[in-house]
């Protein structure tokens, strides 16, 4: 039986970032290897080549994204909050179900300045498998850093529904008080 044809260096990273661009879900650098019959590790140098051309992809704990250039919709904003990890799953739940996109998690790291990781959650099944992947690999939430406290950019469709998800973090004492 014939071995499958690796598909090699400029010609696999433009079918990576066609894939990336035609798709409407995440991809993860796993389906991306066995596509194209390269290590996973092979992907992620890909993937960092592709961005050093500028290619806005983000990786997300569900996989790839090509983020599309756009006209904004809905509203965006940037809240602080403060928790224990063990309220994580909380916090991001209680989010999702005000109908928010938790885009990222930002931290002020005394050494490194602004650290930033994408999350990229919207519903309950999203955070599902964010926490899986949190506990299948051990990660540390970048808030352990600076014992809880940390910033979400989150949007959704209308100011309302940020207004309301704010309000219901602040009644269950997630939100940080900036006053």
């Amino acid at each position: 039986m014939k071995e499958p044809t690796k598909i090699l260096g400029d010609e696999r990273r433009a079918f990576i970032l066609s894939r990336l661009q035609e798709s409407r879900e995440p991809i993860t650098g796993s389906e991306l290897a066995s596509i194209t019959n390269v290590s996973r590790q092979v992907i992620v140098g890909d993937i960092t080549l592709l961005k050093a051309r500028n290619e806005p992809i983000i990786a997300t704990s569900q996989g790839y994204i090509y983020m599309h250039a756009s006209t904004p919709t809905g509203a965006v904003r940037t809240i602080a909050c403060s928790h224990t990890p063990e309220r994580t799953e909380e916090e991001l739940i209680l989010l999702v179900d005000h109908g928010v996109t938790i885009k990222d998690v930002k931290i002020e790291h005394p050494v490194y300045g602004d650290l930033t990781a994408s999350i990229m959650v919207s519903n309950r099944y999203e955070v599902k498998q964010f926490m899986e992947k949190i506990r299948a690999t051990n990660a540390s939430y970048l808030s352990e850093l600076t014992e809880g406290i940390h910033l979400h950019t989150i949007s959704a469709p209308t100011e309302k529904a940020l207004d309301e998800a704010e309000e219901a973090l602040r009644k269950a004492n997630f939100l940080v008080d900036l006053e």
